[in-house]
């Protein structure tokens, strides 16, 4: 009985240490997230601009590149590109800094457009992207213009 009582204390005391482990690594996470988050959001209200990766104007592309290398990721410059890092996500599985890929056509042309997840709570997901119209603005995710021009999310952090 004494090395069965041994043993449990032991596996006790492992599986603690484990979890204090994962949870330590979730708030690491947390934080990168949150760090990504508000970066995006020092964004709010710079205008558009092909090619901008600054406060004078920024590209939806450049939104991401430069919220994420706060934490040190290293992301391609395009959304095409960017769209090929990380794990890929489903509608049921998103959350805070994962990154959302669009692909829009009109007469002919096509082009992506990408954008950060900020919240996902009471049946909506709010992102925050740089329109072309608007400049760096937050939106919902279930919009019907968004939400039907979804092409994959993915999960860098």
């Amino acid at each position: 009985m004494n090395s069965v009582f041994v043993r449990l204390v032991i596996i006790v005391f492992f599986s603690i240490g484990i979890v204090n482990s994962t949870l330590a690594q979730s708030r690491k996470k947390m934080k990168k997230i949150e760090k990504v988050v508000s970066m995006a959001q020092t964004y709010l209200g710079v205008p558009y601009k092909y090619g901008g990766m600054g406060k004078d104007g920024i590209d939806c592309s450049a939104l991401i590149y430069n919220s994420y290398r706060i934490i040190d990721v290293k992301l391609p410059r395009t959304a095409k590109e960017q769209s090929k890092i990380g794990s890929s996500k489903s509608w049921g599985n998103l959350r805070a800094g994962d990154i959302v890929y669009f692909k829009f056509k009109n007469k002919g042309e096509k082009w992506y457009h990408s954008g950060l997840i900020i919240d996902v709570s009471n049946n909506d997901i709010k992102f925050i992207h740089a329109s072309s119209s608007r400049g760096v603005v937050m939106s919902s995710l279930m919009a019907d213009y968004y939400k039907k021009n979804v092409k994959k999310f993915r999960r860098v952090i």
